[in-house]
């Protein structure tokens, strides 16, 4: 009988709390630029991260139409080795420099520390994880910096 009422009252409360994710579709309309030339250098696997990231600014033309040469690096230092001289402490380090239309240039820097895992495959996931979350703070803070070019 309880989980008769229960499950209605929590269907009733958790489908109206008015969720909309910041960066959907329909809250494009809130941004006042668009992307009409992504150019990229540097690391692969981080620049079709950002590519992913800013195609949704690509799509649609605005007023402030802005040209980006964006130029990227990661890399993985060791931080610490065990007796046995194995790492056993990493950082991620992503650096994203972006120039637009050839007058603003804007340089972001993330990293992240680590532990090493005994186990490879599962520490290269982890890794691929790190740089998806770094490159998706960098393009964030991206985003706003160009909504905020004048």
């Amino acid at each position: 009988m309880f989980k008769k009422i229960l499950i209605p009252i929590l269907l009733l409360f958790l489908s109206s709390c008015g969720y909309e994710a910041i960066h959907s579709k329909k809250n494009f309309i809130y941004y006042d630029f668009s992307i009409s030339n992504l150019t990229f250098t540097g690391d692969r696997e981080v620049n079709k991260k950002v590519k992913q990231r800013l195609k949704n600014y690509t799509q649609n033309e605005k007023d402030k139409n802005f040209a980006l040469k964006i130029s990227t690096d990661s890399e993985k230092i060791v931080l610490a080795k065990d007796i046995a001289g194995d790492p056993s402490s990493f950082k991620i380090v992503i650096k994203i420099n972006v120039e637009v239309n050839s007058k603003n240039k804007f340089n972001f820097v993330e990293s992240f520390n680590y532990d090493n895992i005994a186990n490879k495959f599962a520490l290269e996931q982890y890794e691929r994880d790190i740089i998806s979350n770094l490159v998706e703070d960098v393009a964030e803070k991206l985003i706003y910096k160009l909504s905020n070019v004048q």
